[in-house]
């Protein structure tokens, strides 16, 4: 016998129904760097899946290591696997920051790091540091990219160290405003390459 909410399927034969959200994460690839100029994902190329699958996908980073000091690590979406990363984006950017001598520490809102209907990469950090003991580390969501109704919300969590010395903390959030699917993800450094460090691509039912 199932068990019906609302019309939806949720139990058939004591089995969970396929199509119901479980948060059950499932690595799809891992990248990476070695003084890499770029790291895409894109759907459909070296096992990559980006697509209607899952309806979330989570982008991890570990000890991403810049080769160019005082640089930004950004991102951008295709919707035409990977041939332009400029999808229209509107977002808003929060940092906390404490530097390593506790001279300083404070929160603010980072005006030069949102969007407004911009096609250019979207920072995720700002004036990350290249010494040998720094680098960044965090997260990015992208939620149902394969939508052909909605705008593509994303969000990440960001942490890195800075050029001079601090500690700094980023909440970004923001949407591409295309209808169109999403079926690719870009990164890479604002200026240099991305030296060291992995890129997980996760998605999530």
């Amino acid at each position: 016998m199932g068990v019906i909410s609302n019309g939806t399927t949720l139990l058939d034969a004591g089995a969970l129904d396929s199509g119901i959200a479980t948060g059950a994460m499932t690595l799809i690839k891992t990248l990476t760097a070695s003084s890499s100029g770029t790291l895409s994902f894109v759907d459909g190329a070296a096992s990559v899946v980006f697509d209607g699958t899952y309806k979330e996908y989570l982008f991890t980073f570990n000890n991403i290591h810049p080769q160019t000091n005082n640089v930004n690590f950004t991102f951008n979406m295709s919707v035409d696997t990977g041939s332009n990363y400029n999808v229209t984006k509107t977002s808003t950017a929060f940092e906390t920051f404490s530097k390593e001598d506790d001279s300083d520490a404070g929160l603010q809102y980072l005006t030069d790091s949102d969007l407004a209907q911009g096609t250019g990469f979207q920072r995720l950090t700002r004036e990350s540091g290249a010494d040998n003991d720094q680098s960044i580390s965090g997260s990015l969501h992208i939620f149902d990219p394969s939508s052909t109704t909605f705008v593509k919300h994303f969000m990440s969590r960001m942490q890195n160290s800075q050029s001079e010395d601090t500690s700094l903390a980023y909440g970004f959030a923001g949407y591409g405003n295309t209808t169109s699917a999403v079926d690719a993800v870009q990164f890479k450094m604002s200026s240099g390459n991305i030296d060291a460090g992995t890129i997980k691509l996760y998605g999530i039912k």
